[in-house]
């Protein structure tokens, strides 16, 4: 799951800014989006130095968004005590989300004139957004919405930069140029796949496929170890070479079977949902133009987890993968190197 961080300051002995419409809009972008369960939102109003740290140390976000006064190359604005204006100058934000480079992943500054600040942060960060000039409310709650209708639909950080600032320009504001991103290469890959990615290759080894140096070790999905649900690394080659390439019109028939199978089984209707959530999400990628073999494994993994993700499941879902089995034993030629996601 994604945590994005949202954070606000609006102190007051400064023009009134809308941000609490900005922080509005950006929840109602998460919640309407298909991506919607990948997502937690954490919102602070009216940030003080000592939030902001604890914030960062509590949530451990992914995604740290500003909205707030800017001041060019004094800082950021925060709030003291008592409400009133309380500078961050660059030098301080840099070093303290050096501190924080593991975690965080992107930085929006929505302020003015915070593009200073930004440049500091990416010396640490591998993505940062920030404003080269003034901003208005209204464009910066443009782009807003944009950039998190876009990270809602699994896209880049970049993709979603691009259409935050097409939004600004779709609604005639003449601020689309105002925003400035700066992001290394290896974060230009869609939102989730990379997150996906990284979480698969943290499981446990024992509960499916795995492909190493061009060979398939055994695989066991839910119930013992020996029982039926074991496949033998010889019976998966010998079935997979058996099989004519598949191309993707086949495959997505094979994982509409899976959702077949599993609607029509035993499994708790709480199970039955999920598999089939995520069966509907690797169809969808394999119907792209150039599918992410990876993301398509690892949610036909995740579908096929939960025949082992409560004990009344285990005993229906043994007859299940009677029938799983063989179609997932298909889908493995055509998945290749991203079958080693089933370890």
């Amino acid at each position: 799951m994604k945590k994005i961080l949202v954070l606000s300051a609006n102190p007051i002995n400064t023009n009134k800014l809308r941000l609490d419409e900005e922080v509005r809009e950006i929840q109602s972008a998460l919640e309407r989006s298909r991506h919607r369960e990948e997502f937690e939102l954490i919102s602070r109003l009216a940030v003080r130095i000592d939030d902001l740290r604890r914030a960062l140390l509590d949530h451990e976000p992914q995604v740290v968004h500003f909205s707030g006064h800017g001041d060019g190359t004094d800082g950021i604005a925060l709030e003291d005590n008592f409400g009133y204006v309380q500078l961050v100058s660059t030098e301080s934000l840099s070093n303290l989300f050096k501190l924080f480079k593991d975690t965080v992943e992107c930085v929006l500054l929505n302020a003015c004139y915070s593009e200073t600040q930004a440049e500091a942060i990416y010396q640490h960060i591998n993505c940062v957004i920030g404003m080269k000039r003034a901003i208005t409310d209204k464009a910066a709650i443009h782009f807003s919405k944009g950039f998190y209708d876009t990270l809602g639909a699994g896209r880049s950080y970049k993709d979603a930069f691009d259409l935050g600032c097409n939004n600004i320009d779709l609604n005639s504001i003449p601020e689309f140029l105002t925003p400035k991103i700066q992001i290394r290469d290896n974060f230009k890959t869609l939102f989730f796949k990379k997150q996906s990615t990284t979480k698969l290759i943290k499981q446990k080894p024992s509960q499916s496929f795995t492909i190493s140096g061009g060979q398939l070790s055994n695989v066991q999905i839910g119930g013992q170890a020996g029982r039926d649900m074991d496949v033998t690394q010889n019976q998966l080659l010998a079935q997979g070479n058996s099989e004519k390439p598949l191309i993707q019109t086949d495959v997505v028939e094979l994982i509409a079977q899976l959702e077949e199978l599993f609607r029509n089984s035993e499994l708790p209707e709480a199970q039955t949902s999920k598999a089939i959530k995520h069966l509907e999400a690797a169809k969808e990628e394999v119907q792209e133009k150039e599918p992410d073999k990876d993301f398509a494994a690892k949610n036909l993994q995740k579908a096929t987890k939960v025949l082992k993700e409560a004990n009344e499941a285990v005993t229906a879902g043994t007859n299940i993968w009677e029938k799983v089995q063989p179609i997932i034993t298909k889908l493995l030629p055509w998945l290749g190197v991203a079958a080693s996601f089933f370890s």
